[in-house]
């Protein structure tokens, strides 16, 4: 397989290997491109939960950020946890210097188990400094309720939700909503022209772990190899329900996903 776009990822690290740096990585490789990463963070985590978080410091991010797109130069970029505000404005620093247009923010809030991962002013500085900065922001419910401090219930109040983030200066918006009870998901993409909501029968597991970092990962992927925005993240909802479905079965608590769905290896290498 040739390699078709380079991505980098700004994101924490998960040492369980299902979400995080690690899920983005997979994602990207196994959807043909060449991954490459500023770690904002290492967590010690499996699938029942996060044990601890070590911060890297600001200027390391941004060191691993420019370096690293000085000598190779992303096609996009995807953003996951920013954790504290000299961190937020390090990365929004950096961005500022590489000048890469297409930018994917999943952003990270609440850990799979329930552990908050973000502070309140960290929140603030990314919804007015930040948001305005990507061209695509992929909040699942609880995400974007924080974000848009309203309840979200129904696809009405996702619309909603979607609409005060395009009102922050957000140009495209793609809430999930795996979060909310009913038999099928809605998620809906929405910008100041259109608005489409891609409808999938849910998959009753709680091996969802990483479903939000590979959904962005694949989207900034597609993205990067000329899809439309639309496109991109239609298709990366299948990439993400076949790896769902795929599962593996991995420990006690919200498992991981089949990040390998796509990949066919060649019979010389088995």
């Amino acid at each position: 397989m040739k390699i078709k776009s380079k991505i980098l990822i700004i994101a924490g690290s998960d040492s369980s290997g299902g979400a995080g740096i690690q899920a983005d990585i997979k994602t990207v490789t196994s959807l043909g491109s060449y991954a490459m990463t500023a770690i904002t963070a290492v967590t010690s985590q499996n699938t029942t939960g996060v044990l601890s978080i070590i911060p890297i410091p600001a200027i390391e991010i941004s060191r691993q950020i420019e370096f690293t797109s000085k000598d190779i130069k992303p096609d996009a970029i995807k953003i996951g946890m920013l954790h504290t505000p000299p961190v937020i404005n390090s990365v929004i620093k950096s961005l500022n210097k590489i000048k890469i247009k297409k930018i994917v923010l999943d952003p990270v809030m609440i850990a799979k188990g329930g552990a908050k991962l973000i502070d309140d002013k960290s929140v603030q500085i990314l919804k007015k400094k930040l948001l305005k900065r990507v061209s695509l922001i992929t909040p699942n419910v609880p995400e974007a309720e924080i974000l848009t401090q309203t309840k979200i219930n129904s696809k009405e109040d996702m619309i909603y939700a979607a609409n005060i983030l395009l009102n922050l200066g957000a140009k495209n918006v793609l809430i999930k909503g795996g979060h909310l009870s009913s038999n099928t998901i809605s998620d809906i993409f929405l910008n100041n022209k259109e608005i489409s909501i891609f409808q999938n029968k849910k998959i009753k597991t709680i091996s969802t772990h990483g479903t939000g970092c590979t959904l962005s990962s694949a989207i900034a992927t597609y993205y990067s190899c000329g899809k439309t925005l639309k496109k991109s993240c239609e298709l990366a909802i299948k990439y993400v329900n076949h790896a769902i479905g795929t599962r593996p079965g991995y420990g006690k608590g919200h498992g991981p996903i089949n990040h390998l769905n796509t990949i066919n290896v060649k019979k010389k290498f088995r």
